[in-house]
């Protein structure tokens, strides 16, 4: 391969886990929307922890997903 070939997968790479760090924000973003949601619907004040907590947990995993992904 050219230089200019990997110089452009190198940039390919960091753009789509620049993408995936924005899809982890905004995943655990709306599951706190989720949880404070559910928290004035049911009348509790434990939900809105909980599904953030999940929510992290489910960013956390997609995000390594796809850096196994990419580094195939």
């Amino acid at each position: 391969m050219s230089k200019k070939d990997v110089q452009k997968k190198s940039l390919n790479k960091a753009l789509r886990l620049s993408g995936a760090g924005l899809q982890m924000g905004l995943t655990i973003y709306l599951g706190f929307l989720l949880g404070e949601w559910l928290d004035a619907k049911f009348k509790t004040s434990f939900l809105t922890e909980t599904v953030a907590l999940l929510s992290v947990f489910i960013a956390t995993y997609s995000l390594i997903k796809q850096a196994n992904k990419i580094n195939d």
